[in-house]
């Protein structure tokens, strides 16, 4: 085995910081690279030695850090530059170790069309697919229209009638042209109820391919996924195994080495099972394997680049269950749409494993991936770690920006997620999961809001005085200020203004909240609240709409179909935003013409920004 003491790995956010964290204990000395956007991040600090970049996708810029800071391998996580061939030549020709399949492998198992026909080849079952210059109308509806180039949903697009295909094709090209510089397109069958059901595999250089279980990743919206669990539950113990052979038979066909994922799509209805596509990569849901193998991932990796050998297949054991859910910076009730801004309170749950690089006081924005972080359990069978993956969601809290903590847990909590394989890959397309009920935050916040004033100003200061019942026990502590008050065990913030941070040392919500003198915000079964305290001296009758639409998420305007003066018909598309791996058509509220239009194509906005303003005929 050859010698590697340093590591650079190019990327960002939680998988660099899991990479670093690996190493910390060791003799390994870890390298960052970074954007001016992040040269506070997390990520940075954990490293022993950081180097700005350009961009993450940089290649030129990464290697030449490599070479300045002396690494002797790089890491290439996953995303950005992670499935690049050109990238993982490179980083081989200046002499320097690439922890990933070879750059061959890569572009062959990289591209859904190249990768279906090696499947094929080695006798895996692909899905049916249908010849892009078809004739439309002998294509069995639903299919699949997606980008054969990249991964994580972008360039998909599902169609249910020839008149929808032209433009899903269309718009299929244009966001996988964005995403990975290639607008090749494949039409396959839709599976209407599909389970997404992944292997976990690794090869090393010497010939010997393993597999470490199945995955469960079903839960997805809009081709997303949300939640993820090994081992796939709900599996025939003989449909498992040919998934088993046909991974490690698929890898070994191609000479895999290091670490990759195949992907299945198991038809629900029929027990069929077809190759996806295969990631020539570290998954971002590997911890979950890793929780029921005992086993690290990243220095396996690490060791199979150096030149070292796998463990026999008979040496894997599978024990217990675990379950991952991903938070991401979302409105997961408000149509997913992409949410940014300060994260003023960031707490992570000290009973299970959180993969993240979020805290207090970071700003979110929409220039990278909405993922914040990723919190995982494990149990000695499945409902043990979901009742664990409850708890911890319930004490995950990030205040400051929406996430879709809340919605992980309502659907963590539903009886359709309850039951083994329940949950197919559309079912969250097809499905509406129920926002919270707020009145118990509400209770909360207002007892919140009324103990930080008694307790810190006014006649009642201290006494925790209540209209109608008797005094207020001591449930609030205030963490932020300069000046404190302490009587009947209440501690306050006097001085004026500045928002406290204060925490219910009560059972039903014993997370932090944000109190000023007229909003309280909390986070409540991990769903985040505000509630705004009435000003009974204003006006509060219902305002009229005025025409004006606003952005609906932090993003890049995309398009700009009409100018001031146009005449324009409801539901008239009159631009188009894009943010984190979602486009939205702006469309006119009702018939009329436009009189103002605030936005051009490649302008960056926020949340809220006027856009348009049309003017009702």
């Amino acid at each position: 085995m050859q010698e590697i003491r340093s590591l650079l790995v190019a990327n960002r956010g939680e998988i660099a910081r899991k990479v670093f964290g690996v190493w910390q204990p060791y003799a390994m000395r870890t390298i960052a690279i970074h954007t001016d956007a992040d040269a506070d991040a997390p990520h940075v600090r954990d490293a022993d030695v950081a180097v700005r970049v350009p961009s993450y996708l940089d290649a030129e810029a990464i290697i030449a850090a490599a070479r300045e800071t002396g690494a002797d391998a790089v890491h290439p996580g996953y995303g950005f530059l992670s499935e690049n061939a050109a990238f993982a030549r490179a980083v081989i020709d200046a002499g320097i170790t690439w922890v990933g399949p070879t750059p061959e492998v890569i572009e062959q198992m990289g591209r859904k069309d190249a990768a279906r026909e090696l499947a094929v080849a080695a006798g895996v079952p692909v899905v049916p697919s249908y010849d892009l210059d078809g004739d439309p109308a002998g294509f069995a509806y639903p299919v699949l229209v997606k980008a054969a180039a990249g991964g994580g949903g972008k360039g998909m697009r599902v169609v249910r009638s020839a008149g929808e295909l032209e433009a899903a094709v269309a718009a299929a090209r244009r966001e996988a042209a964005s995403a990975f510089g290639d607008d090749t397109m494949l039409i396959e069958k839709y599976v209407e109820r599909g389970r997404h059901i992944e292997v976990q595999v690794l090869g090393d250089s010497h010939g010997n391919v393993i597999h470490l279980g199945t995955r469960d990743c079903s839960a997805q919206r809009r081709h997303q996924k949300v939640i993820e669990e090994a081992p796939a539950p709900a599996l025939d113990d003989e449909v498992r195994e040919r998934m088993h052979s046909a991974a490690v038979g698929l890898a070994r066909s191609v000479g895999y080495t290091n670490a990759g994922t195949v992907e299945f799509l198991l038809d629900a209805s029929t027990g069929d099972f077809y190759f996806l596509e295969m990631n020539t990569r570290l998954q971002v849901e590997h911890p979950v394997t890793e929780a029921v193998t005992r086993l690290s991932l990243v220095p396996l990796q690490v060791r199979i680049a150096a030149g070292g050998s796998l463990p026999p297949q008979d040496a894997i054991e599978i024990e217990g269950h675990a379950i991952e859910a991903r938070i991401y910076a979302e409105d997961a009730f408000g149509g997913f749409l992409p949410q940014a801004g300060t994260a003023t309170v960031v707490e992570w749950p000290e009973t299970a494993r959180v993969d993240h690089a979020l805290e207090s006081g970071q700003v979110v924005g929409t220039s990278y991936d909405p993922m914040l972080g990723k919190v995982i359990v494990g149990g000695r069978d499945r409902e043990a770690a979901r009742e664990r993956l409850l708890e911890a969601l319930d004490k995950t809290v990030i205040l400051g920006l929406t996430t879709n903590t809340g919605f992980l847990r309502a659907l963590a909590a539903s009886e359709v997620f309850a039951e083994p394989g329940g949950i197919d890959t559309a079912w969250l397309d097809r499905n509406v999961v129920p926002a919270p009920d707020p009145s118990e935050a509400r209770e909360i916040a207002a007892r919140l809001w009324l103990d930080a004033q008694t307790a810190a100003s006014g006649p009642f200061a201290g006494d925790g005085f209540r209209m109608g019942g008797p005094p207020a026990p001591a449930v609030v502590e205030f963490v932020d200020g300069d000046v404190s008050v302490q009587s009947n065990g209440l501690r306050g913030n006097s001085g004026p203004g500045a928002a406290q941070t204060v925490r219910s040392n009560g059972t039903r919500n014993p997370a932090p909240a944000r109190v000023t003198a007229h909003q309280v915000e909390l986070a409540h079964h991990g769903q985040r609240h505000v509630f705004v305290r009435p000003d009974a001296s204003s006006q509060h009758g219902a305002a009229a709409g005025d025409g004006t639409i606003l952005a609906p998420m932090p993003g890049t305007v995309l398009d700009v179909r009409v100018a001031e003066g146009e005449a324009v018909t409801e539901g008239q598309v009159l631009g188009v935003v894009e943010a984190m791996k979602m486009e939205l058509a702006l469309k006119a509220p009702y018939d009329g013409v436009v009189t103002s239009v605030g936005a051009s194509a490649g302008q960056q906005v926020a949340l809220g920004a006027p856009l348009f303003v049309v003017e009702e005929s």
